[in-house]
């Protein structure tokens, strides 16, 4: 999964959660291509980190979006 992917995965996701569209930055983790972090702007920021490897579905990104949001 590419950068772009998870950008626009975390997107729609932070639209649905009521996030409406703040500023992102899309970086790998640690350096390893299947785990990225995700700093959102914004008034409240905050960095989300999602597993997302070749063959990852934009359903279980989503999940794991949802879940650290929720859990913050």
């Amino acid at each position: 999964m590419t950068p772009q992917d998870v950008e626009r995965i975390a997107r729609v996701a932070l639209r649905e959660l009521g996030a409406g569209d703040p500023p992102l930055t899309i970086t790998a983790a640690d350096g390893a291509s299947d785990r990225w972090q995700i700093a959102v702007g914004g008034r409240d920021p905050f960095v989300l980190t999602v597993s997302a490897g070749p063959g990852t579905t934009a359903s279980f990104v989503r999940e794991q979006i949802f879940a650290q949001f929720s859990g913050r």
